[in-house]
Parts: structure tokens; sequence; C-alpha cells
């Protein structure tokens, strides 16, 4: 089948002529496999993820930056390790225990942060995205995994890809069978469910405890210089310096890579070389510690209280976590760059000289680092120090605001104000609930514990919880994403589970001691987490099996006492198919509707970005001649949705125009959803992968039912497609077309009316007490003390129009 369109872009220019043939499904003067592959952003984020190379000079430049971003909360390690690691057994017991933990040291770093995080973790990215939300994202964009009913075919952005696996290889169906077990199984979606939520709840905890153990940590140097100083009166300094910290957070941080950068560099080249200084001058003998055979004698020799000094060695690699989920900012060869060529060597010659110290003055455990400092060098060191510890705190406070902005993309997070402190840099955060709330936690675990070794116990269990789930996550996508050998897979597995899990037991020794906090405050998290999500979902549930039926739509359209009021009113609305049982009770109540009526949608995609040439997706409402539409904006979990709405109106009006256009330009009986750029220009403008001809709604002249229906064509399901009017299309046509246009355009420019539901949710009468605590108590008082939607989506007081209703779930 032939079909001969006429369409003209340009007033002074003669129509185009363009031919298709539906049976190849290729557009003449266009390969078919430029038909065939998918070309919206959204796949190419699926697909290509962060595999381009940077030119060497883009690779430096984002090397020197995640210097002063990522290293921060590591490099400020060596402040307070030793302190703790031989704190709790009241010093050195014997020589050879110094040799015991600097091996232990060593090599808990090396297959931890070096192996685990840089060489393999990195790699397990969404799309350069890392973390553990990163990781259950991309599970998702594999498997349906999310509680949440709300999934579309356009959500499908992978549906093609490794598609030239053969079906009959084991790795293939082992990742089918895990598919098919993660789709179906409702125990398996709440286990990866809870295991991120818990993840994300101790990164959170973490950002509590980084800044007082740092900063107090680097403080304490003080008493080098004035032993007179008391502990509460380091306390007191050290919550002076938090609340200052916490208070420029609103400020934002944009040049925060370079202007960090030459800090940490400097601060890591002076503890590196003071470390090279006091293995040289002291004890040279250290070295043997690479020798593994000293961690075996240092447990022979300390039996259980070997064991229980193995939560404190985790604090060598506190911040690793903040390292992958900041990898955003960077590519994987300028972390890999500067871990390898800075901070690994300065970080171990710091903790092998202070090792050989150690070796000549054991009774200096508890200030190790200052103590072993050149009295020439202190107050640069103490300098760089506060200025280190400080910016280490910053990069975990910057993961908390992330971690949260995240959460809401889940619907696992109460609204909060998302503030993006920079043009410049995508992603740079402040959340000013966020923040005092993070700062009022501080500044009571400071002045609570007032030392770093009670911290620091507590600091233990959000690295290795962490740690042990991030290795659960990568084992999944190892097997669902990656399909390499399954040996491979057993390798890590059997390596790292085992050794967190020792880890792990030597934390939870000593819960009492410290532990107890993180868990407390993460289990509040959790519970805010998990009744607000429990909550959305049955709310999304009960409107999805309430929604309007067409039949009942186009009765109640058609009603002869609905008027028809100027202007255009976006009925904002969480169901991204049918309308909402809110609709109805609105004519109810006031029986007129606007002469342009959108039901929009806010749906997060599980990508980091969405292009602004895939944001929106249309479908007309029947009857068409009431102009009632349905459109979904979809977004990624780092976009920003709180743009003016002025200019999400303009946008959505502007794609909603090509939309008209194209579905009766080309006569598309049963069309589903088509995505259309913001702009004519600005789709043609794109950057275009090379060696294709990228085709964007602007370019097609066959709407289709989704993005992954150009999947279909080569498999021969072309029958598939909507049915086209074959015919040329007349100037009279046309006319018509661009009058439809113009319609929408004056009615926008009339006025536009935000209507907002706000519905009640209450738990039924017959519900168990649990239940009414939670539905009733619980979540009414988180919805009622946090940020209402018309503020988060930027809505003017004067053109808002809120609806209530009762739910009952």
């Amino acid at each position: 089948m032939v079909l001969t369109a006429e369409r003209s872009r340009d007033g002074d220019r003669p129509p185009e002529v363009v031919v298709v043939d539906i049976k190849s499904g290729s557009l003449d003067g266009a390969s078919s496999s430029s038909m065939v592959d998918r070309q919206d952003s959204l796949f190419r984020e699926a697909v290509t993820g962060h595999h381009h190379r940077d030119s060497w000079g883009t690779t430096l430049r984002l090397a020197f930056q995640c210097v002063g971003i990522l290293y921060g909360d590591v490099g400020t390690s060596p402040l307070y390790v030793y302190s703790t690691t031989f704190g709790h057994g009241g010093g050195v017991g014997h020589p050879d225990d110094v040799l015991g933990v600097l091996s232990l040291i060593i090599y808990s770093f090396m297959l931890f942060t070096v192996i685990k995080i840089v060489v393999v973790a990195l790699h397990a990215n969404d799309d350069g995205d890392g973390g553990t939300f990163a990781l259950y994202s991309l599970i998702s964009r594999y498997a349906n995994v999310s509680l949440l009913p709300n999934h579309q075919a356009e959500d499908e952005l992978v549906s093609s890809y490794n598609s030239h696996e053969k079906p009959s290889s084991a790795t293939l169906r082992r990742a089918q069978w895990l598919k098919h077990l993660l789709e179906t199984s409702k125990s398996a979606k709440i286990s990866l469910f809870l295991l991120t939520i818990l993840a994300i709840a101790m990164v959170i905890s973490d950002a509590v405890l980084t800044p007082p153990i740092s900063v107090l940590s680097a403080v304490s140097g003080l008493k080098e210089k004035v032993p007179d100083l008391t502990t509460d009166q380091i306390v007191w300094i050290t919550v002076t310096i938090l609340v200052v910290l916490f208070a420029i957070q609103r400020f934002g941080t944009d040049k925060v890579g370079y202007s960090f950068a030459p800090i940490i560099l400097l601060w890591l080249l002076l503890i590196g070389g003071v470390g090279l200084y006091n293995l040289i001058k002291y004890d040279v003998g250290v070295l043997r510690s690479f020798n593994p055979k000293y961690i075996i004698d240092y447990f022979k020799r300390n039996k259980k209280e070997g064991w229980i000094s193995l939560g404190d060695i985790l604090l060598v690699f506190t911040g690793t976590e903040a390292l992958f989920a900041n990898l955003g900012y960077f590519s994987i060869r300028s972390i890999q760059l500067t871990f390898s060529l800075g901070l690994l060597p300065s970080v171990l010659l710091t903790y092998i000289g202070q090792a050989a110290y150690l070796r000549k003055h054991p009774e200096h455990f508890a200030d190790t680092f200052f103590r072993s400092t050149p009295s020439a060098l202190f107050w640069p060191t103490f300098i760089l120090a506060i200025a280190a510890s400080i910016i280490g705190s910053q990069a975990m406070i910057s993961c908390a605001f992330a971690t949260v902005s995240h959460l809401q993309t889940l619907s696992c997070f109460p609204r909060v104000r998302i503030l993006h402190t920079s043009k410049r840099f995508h992603g740079q955060l402040y959340v000013p609930e966020v923040n005092l709330l993070l700062c009022i936690a501080a500044c009571v675990v400071t002045v609570s514990f007032k030392t770093t070794a009670i911290i620091g116990k507590a600091h233990e269990i959000c690295v290795i919880l962490v740690m042990l789930i991030t290795t659960l996550l990568m084992t999944i996508v190892m097997l669902l994403v990656w399909k390499i050998n399954i040996l491979w897979i057993a390798l890590f597995f059997i390596v790292f589970v085992p050794t967190e899990s020792i880890y792990l037991s030597s934390v939870l020794y000593k819960f009492t001691h410290g532990p107890y906090v993180p868990v407390v405050m993460s289990a509040v998290l959790m519970v805010v987490m998990i009744v607000w999500h429990y909550v959305h979902v049955k709310r999304y549930k009960y409107e999805l099996k309430h929604t309007l039926s067409p039949a009942k739509a186009e009765k109640l359209l058609e009603k002869h006492d609905l008027m028809r009021i100027p202007g255009v009113g976006l009925f904002y609305t969480e169901l991204v198919q049918g309308i909402p049982p809110i609709f109805p009770h609105l004519i109810e109540k006031v029986p007129a509707i606007h002469s342009v009526l959108i039901f929009v949608s806010i749906k997060h995609l599980h990508v980091p970005h969405v292009d602004a040439a895939e944001r929106f997706l249309f479908r007309q409402v029947d009857p068409k001649q009431y102009k009632v539409f349905r459109c979904v904006a979809r977004y990624g979990y780092r976009d920003s949705i709180g743009e003016e709405a002025e200019d999400f109106v303009v946008a959505l009006v502007e794609s909603l125009q090509y939309y008209i256009r194209d579905v009766n330009l080309y006569s598309v009986d049963g069309m589903q959803n088509v995505s259309y750029p913001i702009s004519r220009d600005q789709s043609l403008s794109r950057d275009k992968p090379s060696g294709r001809h990228a085709i964007y709604a602007e370019e097609m002249i066959t709407p289709i039912q989704s993005f992954s229906e150009l999947t279909t064509l080569s498999n021969g399901l072309s029958n598939r497609l909507p049915q086209f009017q074959a015919s040329k299309m007349n100037i009279e046509e046309l006319a018509k077309i661009e009058e439809e246009q113009k319609v929408i355009q004056r009615e926008a420019e009339k006025g536009v009316v935000y209507i907002l539901g706000e519905a009640e949710v209450v738990a039924l009468p017959q519900s168990s007490l649990l239940k009414k605590i939670v539905v009733n108590y619980i979540y009414s008082f988180l919805r009622k003390n946090f940020m209402q939607g018309e503020k988060m989506l930027s809505i003017p007081h004067g053109k808002l129009l809120k609806v209530g209703i009762s739910y009952e779930i």
C-alpha cells in the first residue's frame, strides 16, 4: 500500500510530496533501517548508556573536577581510622597489631573500593548515573518491577535491545527466568523495593553522620597546640562550623568542582607527602603489611577482639557510596584516572606513614594523624583538614538532596520543594526542609556523642549495609542486564556477599554502642517512605478501578446542560490512562468545562533525562468535537518539574498543535500516543547519531501507536499499524487542519485554568486498626504538613481551581 501526502512547512515554499510504502515501512529517500531503528532519545539513553568515549581534554577537565567533588570524604578518613580501630581495645596490644590493622586496611580498601566500586560497579550505571537508586532504575528498565500499575508501551525503552541474542543460550534463559520471576512475584518486587529504600535511608543517615565525624576529627587537632581546650569547647566549635555549613547550602555550589578541586588536591598531596616522610623516618618495615599473613596472625592473636575491630576498618572507605552515586556528573574514565593516580597512592601512603609512626609511638593511637604531622606543617595541615572535612561533608549533603529528589519520582516521599541552584550544572539541588532536618540531626549527634569513636561506630552500619545491598543489586544487573558468564557472577557473589556479611556481623555486635542511631533514623525514614508509597499505590489503583469508561465519558460530554467556558483547562491527574473519577464529580457540582480540556498526567520514567522533544504524549477523547485530550508529560528522575507554569503551557500547547496536525493530516484511526517536539527548530537542530537518519515526530508521516512500534516493523508486524487514508490531501483539508490549530492557540490566549484534584484518602470502616492508623493518621499528617501540589507545579494561585473528593481504600 502506498500513500502520497502533500504538506508544506513554510508558506513560501511549495508543498512537499512524501511517499510512504506501508508494506516495507520505509520512507522514500531514506533507508529502511532508519525507520526500523528506535531513534528517540529515551531509547538512546537506555541502550547507549555511558559507553561513548570523551576526548582526553574533556576527560582531564572532568578528572580535575571530580577530585573536588568525590574524594573529600574518602580522603579525610585517615583523620580517625586508627583512633577508632585501636580505641575500642584500649590501645595497641601487640607491636605487630599495627601491621595486622594496616594489612586489613590495604586489602579491604583494594577489595571493596578499587575492585568492587572503581573497576566493576562504575560500569553498572544507568546512563551514567550511579548509586543504589540508579541500579534499581536500571533493573526497572529491563523488568517491570514497579509496584505502581502505570506501565505504558512507551516505557519499553529497551524492547529490542539484545534481540540478537540466541533464545537457546543459557545466559539469555537465565535472564528471561529472572525477568519473569521479578515481574510475576509480588514478594520479589516488594523485597527489591524494600532493599532499595533501606539503602537510600542509610545514605541519608550517612549524610547526618559524615559532617560531625569529619569536622569533629579535624577540629580535635587543635588540642595539639591548645591543650587547655576541653571536649565541650571542641564540640561547640564543631557545631558552629556545622551550622555555617548547612546555612550556606541555599547558595548552591555552581562551580563546585573548580572551587573544591585545588583544596582536595593540595590535601591529598600533603597527606601523601607526610605519609612518605613518616615511612622513611620511623619504620620502613611496615611495608611488610602487604603480606596478608599479618591479617591471619592478627586474628589468631586477638581472636574475638580482632573480629570486633573489623567494623572500624569500614571507616577506611566511607564516601565510596557518594563516589558511586555522583558518577552522573563525570565519566568512568575520569574517575578511574584520578582514583588510580591520585587518591589511591595518597591515601595508602597516609595509612602506611601513620602505621610507621605508631610502631614507634603506640601510645599516641588516639590522635595519630596530627601527632604524626611534622610541627612545621601543623597549621597548614589543620586548615586543609577543616576545609577537606567540610568539602567531604558537602558531597554527602548533596547526595542526600539528590536522593530525596529520586525518592519523589518513586512516589516514596512527601512533596518537598526542590530548588535547582545552578543553570550550568544540572543536578545541583537544594531542599530546604531536608537541609534543616539534616542540620538539626547532625548537631544533636555531635552534642550527644562528643567523640569520633562513638560517631564512627554509628557510621559503620551505614557503610556496610549500603555496600551489601549494592552487591545484591549488582548481581541482579549482571544476570538481567549484562548477561555475562555465570562463573563471573558466581565469583562476584561468593567473594563479596560472605565477606561483607562478616563485616556486618562485627558491626551488629556493637549495636548498642552507636549503630542503633542510624538504624533508628533509617527506620523512621523507611516508615515515611513505605506509608507514603503504600497509600499512593492504593489511591492509584482506586482511581484506575473507577476510571470513566469511553461510553460514559461521551455521554457526560454530550449532556445538554453542560456549558462550555472560553479558554483552556488543564486537569491534573496521576492516571496515565483513562479519565479520573474526580472529573464526573466536578461536572456534577459545576456543569461546565472549558472549550479545550486537557487531562495532564506527570509521569517519571526510569531514565535520568527525557528530551524536551519527547516530553508529551497525546490522545484525543471521543467525541472529538468537544476538544478533550489526554496528555502524559514524561520526565526522567533527574529532570526538574519546577519550571514556570506559563512555560509549561506554551510547550504543551505547541506540542498539541503538532498532534492535531498529524492526527488529521494522516487520518490515523485508533491513534494512540505520539510524542512531539517543543519546536520544529529544536527538533531539527538536535544532534543525530552518526550514520543514521534520526526520525522525530515532527518529521514522521506515519504516526503510530508508540515508539516501540518502530522496532516491530522489521519483524513482519506491520499489520499493527493504523490504517492510513490512501488519498492526496487537498488544500481545503489542510486549511481545516490549520484552523483547528488556531482554535487551540486562541483558546490558550483567552486564559488557562489549572484544575487540581485534592483527594482525601481514608481507610474503609471495616479496615484493620493498623491500616486505619497508617492511612487516617500517619499519611494524613504527612500530606497536611508537607508541600501541596500547586506549589510543586509552580501553579499561580489566581488561576488555580481545587476539586475535593474523598476516597475510601
